[in-house]
């Protein structure tokens, strides 16, 4: 299948041997057919207030947002603000969590953070990326998962979707999360970056599997240097689809 690439001079800067105007124009070009695939995209994640997305979140690692949103609302009654998880008992919190998986680590973070922040910031969680990954429990993704999705601020969420989905576009080669972040947010305005995480994850998910990608259903295929990697046959690519929340 051709790609649509303008044509340019190639130069050994870009993973795709593009030069840097051309992977722009298809990066952005893949982008918007993203935004034609998935208009509803959004965190998985449930929540309504960023303590809770932050909870959510330290949750998430090494686990599904299924199982998280299973888990949460019973946790979210028990501990609704960062006093009660700074007071929590730890093994009535680990057994909550149990089921995330890594619970007693998870634990240790959320008793870490309640008191963090009653400490820090009067029981509220702040609303810029410095202060908060000085929080237990609390990266650099986490950070822009809350950033983006609860308070408005744009963020790249380099998870292990967007990682590899955006090398495998070759949009870049980096594997270090902060360098893929920065390298990817060079090819999209600041608006686009929360939006271009959720939708960029969505992709992952539901067709561009990591052993697998459908690539003979898949709506990028056209700009896309990895096509093949998969079935590239309609009707056996359709088969591998994964239409459906995740939450």
């Amino acid at each position: 299948m051709p790609r649509d690439t303008p044509d340019a001079p190639v130069r050994s800067s870009t993973p795709s041997g593009e030069s840097r105007l051309a992977l722009v124009r298809r990066a952005r070009k893949m982008y918007r057919e993203l935004v034609e695939l998935y208009p509803d995209a959004h965190c998985e994640l449930n929540f309504t207030t960023p303590l809770e997305l932050l909870v959510a979140t330290i949750l998430s690692a090494q686990c599904t947002d299924k199982r998280v949103n299973l888990v949460t609302p019973a946790l979210f009654a028990r501990y609704p603000d960062a006093e009660a998880y700074a007071s929590a008992g730890r093994e009535d919190l680990e057994e909550m969590i149990r089921s995330t998986g890594f619970f007693r680590a998870k634990a240790n973070s959320l008793i870490g953070l309640g008191q963090a922040l009653c400490e820090r910031h009067g029981g509220e969680v702040p609303g810029n990326l410095a202060d908060l990954v000085k929080l237990p429990g609390v990266g650099r993704k986490t950070a822009n998962v809350l950033l983006g999705n609860a308070f408005g601020v744009p963020g790249i969420t380099v998870d292990t979707h967007f990682g590899r989905l955006v090398r495998r576009f070759q949009w870049t080669d980096e594997q270090d999360p902060v360098k893929v972040e920065h390298a990817i947010g060079d090819l999209f305005p600041p608006k686009d970056w929360t939006m271009l995480s959720h939708r960029v994850v969505w992709h992952g998910r539901r067709v561009c599997h990591a052993r697998r990608p459908a690539c003979g259903a898949c709506g990028l295929a056209r700009w896309c240097p990895s096509f093949g990697e998969g079935p590239t046959d309609e009707a056996t690519a359709t088969k591998l689809l994964r239409m459906r929340s995740f939450a």
